[in-house]
């Protein structure tokens, strides 16, 4: 995948630490044009100081992406910079309160759901006009474990998330035929920040199982995160280009030969989908 990136330009949202920054350094050794952002500014300005050791242009823009005004002025930024610009990736995102639903405080959950789904929608359409426009562009989502499967006690980040991978889908038809792909990764389960907020939230805040759960994952380690970020190589490269509206695991799926199988992806492979009892071998429920 070196300079697959070559005479491309990124945003990288949520880029100053975790996935984010690991996408971001990815992205520029691949040889792509970065502009990073996030809310701390000095860490971003870290990252980015960072990434700049690598010889190709990165600027920093410290951002809400929850907020519009914040989202437009980094899509001009950006604009401004690189002149064309051909890739996003929407990786800001926090977990949110944790505890049961009628016992958290309601302001920090709505406020995940701001970050998690709006921040990730606001920043598309701004950029969107600049992608028709071009008749190229490539939009990158970072999904999560509560996207696929619930999460009782850390409700607004599954809800989100799961929010998010459909409207990456439902975008994704919005803008077939126009050469705009959205795709979105399931990483893994990453030891990030978001890995020591649930340990220290405990037992008590976000249940038994899952803190066993995050206590091993701690121990044994998570899920590369240069799994992910190769993935998001992929998915914004040239070899990738059809590959529209899916759901990938990071860590699971053969995603570096799916162009092999144009055909079949044409269906609801690797979608949010409901199941049905003869999806499970069942004979009943069919009318």
């Amino acid at each position: 995948m070196t300079n697959v990136l070559q005479g491309r330009a990124a945003i990288v949202t949520g880029a100053n630490q975790g996935l984010g920054l690991e996408i971001a350094r990815a992205y520029a050794a691949a040889g792509a044009d970065l502009l990073i952002c996030a809310r701390d500014s000095a860490k971003l300005e870290e990252a980015r100081r960072e990434l700049q050791r690598g010889g190709g242009r990165v600027v920093a823009e410290a951002a809400d992406v929850s907020r519009i005004d914040d989202v437009e002025r980094v899509a001009a930024h950006a604009i401004r910079e690189f002149g064309t610009v051909h890739i996003l990736v929407n990786n800001a995102g926090v977990y949110g309160p944790m505890g049961r639903i009628d016992e958290t405080d309601w302001a920090e959950w709505a406020r995940a759901i701001e970050i998690n789904l709006y921040g990730s929608v606001l920043i598309t359409r701004a950029l969107l006009p600049h992608f028709r426009a071009n008749r190229y562009g490539k939009i990158v989502q970072i999904s999560g474990g509560g996207a696929t499967n619930p999460l009782p006690r850390i409700s607004s980040y599954a809800a989100s998330k799961a929010a998010v991978v459909r409207f990456a889908e439902t975008l994704a038809e919005e803008v077939r035929g126009e050469g705009i792909d959205v795709n979105s990764i399931a990483p893994g389960a990453l030891n990030t920040r978001l890995l020591d907020e649930a340990l220290i939230a405990g037992p008590e805040k976000v249940g038994e199982a899952f803190y066993a759960r995050c206590v091993r994952q701690k121990e044994e380690g998570g899920a590369p995160l240069e799994r992910g970020a190769a993935l998001a190589v992929f998915l914004a490269s040239r070899k990738s280009d059809g590959i529209s509206g899916k759901l990938l695991s990071a860590v699971w799926d053969p995603w570096e030969t799916l162009t092999e199988h144009a055909d079949d992806l044409a269906g609801d492979v690797y979608t949010l989908r409901r199941i049905v009892p003869k999806d499970r071998g069942m004979t009943w429920g069919d009318k």
